[in-house]
């Protein structure tokens, strides 16, 4: 050992021989790695699209509020923690010959102030978090949107129940107008799931035989990002969403526009495919409204498909390659998908495709 760190060693007594031992260096090694990883979580939604950082509803607002009060009582208490601990090391530092420190065992007033601080530290938090509690189970005010939410393995069924009696039903992808409260009314068709786009709110279970609902107000149009957060299976983690947010009449001219029934086919070729769909074993599983494709419940409602942005619950942009891909083998793209290969030619395939292109 050199001189200058024997010297230190002597100085600063024991203390000196831990700062220099491998357990030091490891610890400190661990919280520089734990300082990195909190900014990395400081990104904006351009870098982490599915942070929760940056709220886009009164909901997420109202979270992100508890927990900004929850890390600056976190960062005082271990600040202040940290100071008098560091004050402590200094100035009670072992000395060669010191006399015996004064015992304060019994202290009275040093016993009550370390319960009482605690305890006023504990109902700072304990009364934001129950307010925060409430406010993510209140109920849907009379005007806020209603929309059905079912979860399979692995994708997500929206319904929009309308005026006129009939359904408006989509997959992956709920729309949903801007400062208008949206009421979710959540089941599940099989396993738990776990509703979650994270700049709209918290988490909430999907549990079969059983409805859970989330009530939240998006402020600010645009595309977010979710998807399911228990794990549901083989392809649980394939299992994503987005949630488009328009202006008001945006949404209300994609809404009249997904209660229509589905085009007719303009060519020859696009009926075959149209033929192929509505007549064989895909209209066993979806339904294509202003077709003989009307009893399938167990796919997505195919009816507007391709005015979706993506397909096999988000993993897969919307175009004619990734479309080929999925009708041709389902489970090769997603396993354990119910969507079996059902062994089709090159050409039923392609026929298959250009029609469901047409359903916008």
């Amino acid at each position: 050992m050199t001189f200058p760190e024997e010297r230190l060693r002597r100085r600063m007594g024991p203390a000196g021989s831990w700062i220099n031992s491998t357990r030091f260096r490891r610890s400190a090694s661990a919280l520089a790695a734990a300082l990195l990883l909190v900014a990395a979580g400081c990104g904006d939604a351009t870098d982490y699209p599915q942070t929760s950082l940056d709220p886009k509803s009164d909901l997420a607002l109202r979270i992100d509020g508890l927990w900004n009060v929850m890390l600056v009582l976190g960062i005082t208490v271990s600040v202040l923690t940290f100071l008098i601990l560091g004050y402590i090391l200094v100035r009670f530092r072992y000395r060669p010959d010191a006399p015996q420190p004064k015992q304060v065992h019994g202290n009275t007033t040093l016993e009550v102030a370390w319960t009482l601080i605690p305890a006023v530290l504990i109902s700072a938090i304990a009364v934001p978090t129950v307010r925060t509690i409430f406010f993510t189970y209140r109920e849907a005010p009379a005007d806020a949107l209603t929309i059905d939410v079912r979860g399979w393995q692995w994708w997500w069924q929206f319904s929009y129940p309308t005026a006129d009696g009939t359904t408006v039903t989509t997959a992956n992808e709920v729309h949903v107008p801007v400062g208008r409260p949206v009421h979710l009314r959540m089941t599940s068709n099989d396993v738990i799931h776990s509703f979650w786009i994270p700049q709209m709110g918290g988490k909430r279970d999907v549990i079969a035989n059983r409805t859970t609902n989330i009530v939240f107000t998006p402020l600010e149009a645009g595309v977010y990002l979710g998807q399911c957060a228990e794990f549901c299976g083989e392809s649980h983690a394939l299992m994503k969403m987005r949630l488009i947010a328009h202006e008001p009449a945006d949404f209300d001219r994609w809404l009249a526009n997904q209660s229509a029934s589905a085009v007719e086919a303009p060519d020859s070729a696009i009926a075959i495919g149209r033929q192929l769909v509505t007549g064989g074993v895909c209209a066993g599983c979806h339904t294509i409204r202003g077709t003989t494709a009307q009893f399938g419940r167990l796919g997505p409602d195919l009816t507007h498909v391709a005015s979706r942005s993506t397909i096999a619950a988000g993993i897969l942009e919307n175009n004619a390659q990734n479309l080929t891909r999925w009708v041709g083998n389902a489970p090769g793209v997603k396993p354990g998908s119910l969507m079996p290969a059902l062994g089709l030619g090159e050409q039923e395939i392609a026929y298959i495709v250009a029609y469901l292109q047409t359903l916008y």
